[in-house]
């Protein structure tokens, strides 16, 4: 079951700035083969959530289109968007852009005219079990006018749901693969 954390990982590429809304959730997995890396994590984040949270999105673009905000560009295949992605900084997947990528941490997001936003998958080994990592996935939000912070309101309650969904989908999608 996923804990939520108030502070973002120490070494987070994000924990270097101030934000106006951050949240962190964290769940445990394990890695039998040693073969979890942050790009398995990057890939299972675009591919580990369930039905309704895609319905969820849909509704969303529907309607802040309607409003000019962002919204991502129609995919007529996203499984093969998803077999190429390589997690790599500057690829695209959705409304996603991927910031940063090494060893322990993803960083995606978006910025638009409203906010910017950030999602961390940070990826940290057990140090007293090699086959145990800690995977923790911070939300960070930058507002720029009440507009982003109008937009959010409604999305908060859905987005402290949706995160730990998530996380137990990545969870279990990684450790199945391994």
């Amino acid at each position: 079951m996923p804990k939520r954390n108030a502070l973002l990982p120490l070494h987070s590429m994000l924990a270097r700035q101030s934000y106006d809304y951050v949240d962190s959730f964290t769940g445990n997995l394990t890695d039998k083969h040693l073969s979890i890396n942050t790009a398995k994590v990057g890939k299972a984040f675009f591919s580990s959530g369930p039905k309704w949270i895609g319905k969820l999105f849909s509704f969303r673009n529907a309607i802040v289109k309607r409003f000019g905000l962002k919204t991502p560009e129609n995919s007529i295949d996203r499984q093969k968007q998803l077999d190429e992605f390589k997690c790599e900084v500057g690829e695209r997947l959705g409304l996603f852009q991927v910031y940063h990528c090494d060893e322990k941490e993803v960083v995606i997001g978006e910025d638009d005219r409203h906010l910017d936003f950030r999602v961390s998958l940070y990826l940290q080994a057990n140090k007293n079990n090699a086959h145990e990592k800690n995977l923790t996935i911070s939300t960070v939000v930058k507002f720029h006018s009440w507009l982003g912070r109008l937009y959010f309101f409604p999305v908060k309650p859905f987005h402290k749901l949706i995160v730990p969904t998530m996380l137990k989908g990545i969870v279990k999608n990684l450790e199945k693969s391994n």
